[in-house]
């Protein structure tokens, strides 16, 4: 808070520390998609047993960030490649580049490469550098991969209350309940993981989550899916815009625009797409699915109890046989498709 008072009153001038949060996401052997944020703040803390009242306060940490702006990052695969990038108004940087290294080379068994920041911006002497380096990963799906996945987490996976009136569930769940609290829609974890594990039950098919929240919740969301044993995939959340906003609005919306560049990624991988009837997945879903027919193998929809919201779905998916498109009320119903259509062992 006395942070703020001095930014408002124009005394903030000198940067406390240096924060680079790194985001988990994808890649090739030839190609880096990396994003992240410099942020002067220190580190989110969020244990098993905190209070409500550490609850509130990490949600108020979450979203008083101080971006460092227009300053440089730099990137590196040690022993591959040294990239720089200055962060743009709101803090954040994007490695969007064709590489002539091979940095599969470097990949774990299931696909994740480690590589390392560095913030070459100005400090002065009082700021405090949290890490020498920081450590981020990427994922570049193993060659053998039979296909990959993509979900949304709100109401597909996480119960948020998105439908419920004025938000005010989705408010209380997102910022007032503790990430280990949350608990994953049931059967979520175990239908994931024999997607992961694909038909042999042995694959490490790529999984991609996306979100409609802002990046400030990254950390929050990255611990519910690592503490409920989803398989580990990149995080894809949106930018924040406030109604002071005047950097140009995206063309498209964010799901749309995140899944259309993971297609483009890896134009030899097909893709299963799960999402809920409680916002507009099935809308984007069935267009992408329309646009790539042969690439979509299948769309699950997670039926959301809330009358008017399923009419209106109903109205998108009744005429659309463009790919097999299953609503679905649990969990098991989306395993036993994927089973009889040979997805998963």
């Amino acid at each position: 808070m006395f942070k703020r008072l001095k930014k408002f009153i124009g005394r903030y001038r000198n940067l406390e520390q240096v924060l680079l949060i790194p985001y988990r996401s994808y890649g090739t052997y030839s190609r880096l998609y990396v994003f992240g944020r410099a942020l002067d703040n220190e580190p989110l803390k969020i244990v098993q047993d905190q209070s409500f009242l550490n609850t509130a306060k990490n949600t108020w940490k979450q979203f008083d960030s101080f971006e460092i702006p227009d300053s440089e990052v730099e990137l590196i695969i040690p022993g591959k490649i040294k990239l720089s990038h200055k962060t743009n108004g709101e803090g954040y940087f994007l490695f969007d580049k064709t590489l002539q290294e091979n940095v599969a080379e470097n990949a774990d068994e299931e696909g994740w490469i480690d590589y390392q920041l560095h913030y070459k911006g100005e400090i002065s002497p009082k700021t405090k550098m949290l890490e020498d380096h920081f450590k981020g990963e990427f994922l570049v799906p193993p060659a053998d991969a039979e296909y990959g996945v993509i979900s949304d987490i709100d109401d597909t996976i996480l119960h948020t209350g998105v439908t419920s009136f004025l938000k005010w569930r989705l408010l209380k769940n997102s910022l007032l309940t503790n990430a280990y609290k949350r608990i994953p829609l049931k059967g979520a974890p175990d239908l994931y993981q024999k997607l992961h594990h694909g038909k042999t039950g042995k694959n490490q098919n790529p999984m991609f989550y996306l979100s409609n929240s802002p990046w400030n919740m990254y950390e929050y969301l990255k611990l519910f899916l690592d503490h409920n044993g989803f398989p580990k995939g990149p995080l894809l959340l949106r930018d924040f815009r406030t109604p002071f906003d005047r950097t140009t609005k995206p063309e498209k919306p964010h799901k749309q625009k995140e899944i259309a560049n993971i297609l483009k990624t890896y134009p030899d991988l097909k893709f299963i797409l799960i999402g809920d009837s409680g916002e507009h997945d099935a809308s984007i879903y069935t267009e992408i699915a329309a646009q790539y027919s042969d690439r979509i193998l299948a769309i699950y929809l997670r039926s959301v109890k809330h009358k008017r919201q399923m009419e209106r779905v109903r109205s998108v998916i009744d005429n659309f046989d463009s790919t097999p498109l299953l609503m679905v009320n649990s969990s098991e119903e989306a395993v036993a498709h994927a089973r009889e259509n040979g997805f998963i062992k």
